[in-house]
């Protein structure tokens, strides 16, 4: 416990009560917002990132508890230890991080978390495997595991896979939530970057059915008069 401690104690040191506010406010974090109640100590990521190198070695224990922890920042520092161990992890590790990542989807609740992790862990640990799971969190009511689903695929578009960016994206057009248009739109326009081909594919099929938001980031890298085309309905 000794190890866990220190790092809490020196985020706790870091805190500043000016970004605790900003992030509070960035990170919606109000009543009736989507990360209503989320605790910050107000640190910025570069901070976080050069502060986890020292507490690599932390063991899966204790990186569970930090994941349970109330405060944003413990959670943040310990999905970015779990995506560097599993960099370097064997095949029967790797595993081990894995499902303990999709045993902790309700303590992965905001974008940033999602989106530092999802395609380091999920995506990594599922390059060579069966997906279903994907399409699983993808019908999830949970909001977060739907954006992991979506932001996992972003590794196979590394690997020019688009398979599930393609069908996943599909599914979740109709999806009530922002945060999911934006994702989604994302992970599509980065296809694009591979594949613009394949991407325009996409958007003639359902462009009239995608929400503006979903549609303006996939096609943020367009041409001006190609955007313009794709924005009239």
């Amino acid at each position: 416990m000794k190890k866990i401690n220190e790092l809490k104690k020196e985020l706790e040191e870091l805190s500043n009560k000016k970004q605790k506010e900003i992030s509070q406010k960035f990170f919606k974090t109000g009543k009736g917002e989507y990360a209503e109640g989320d605790i910050f100590l107000g640190i910025k990521v570069p901070v976080m990132r050069a502060l986890a190198r020292g507490f690599y070695d932390l063991s899966l224990n204790d990186l569970q508890t930090l994941l349970k922890s109330k405060i944003h920042e413990h959670r943040f520092i310990a999905l970015v230890i779990l995506s560097e161990k599993f960099k370097i992890a064997d095949l029967e590790y790797q595993e081990a991080i894995y499902r303990l990542y999709l045993e902790n989807t309700k303590n992965i609740n905001n974008w940033d978390l999602v989106d530092i992790s999802a395609p380091n862990i999920v995506g990594a640990y599922l390059k060579d495997k069966d997906r279903r799971v994907l399409y699983t969190l993808a019908g999830s009511k949970n909001l977060w595991e739907r954006r992991i689903a979506i932001v996992s695929t972003f590794t196979f578009i590394r690997n020019n896979d688009f398979f599930e960016t393609i069908t996943i994206s599909e599914l979740l057009i109709n999806d009530p939530h922002d945060l999911i248009h934006k994702a989604s739109g994302w992970m599509l326009r980065e296809m694009g970057k591979k594949d613009e081909k394949t991407l325009k594919k996409f958007l003639n099929k359902f462009k009239e059915k995608m929400p503006r938001t979903m549609l303006r980031y996939a096609i943020e890298k367009f041409k001006p008069e190609e955007r313009k085309k794709y924005l009239a309905k």
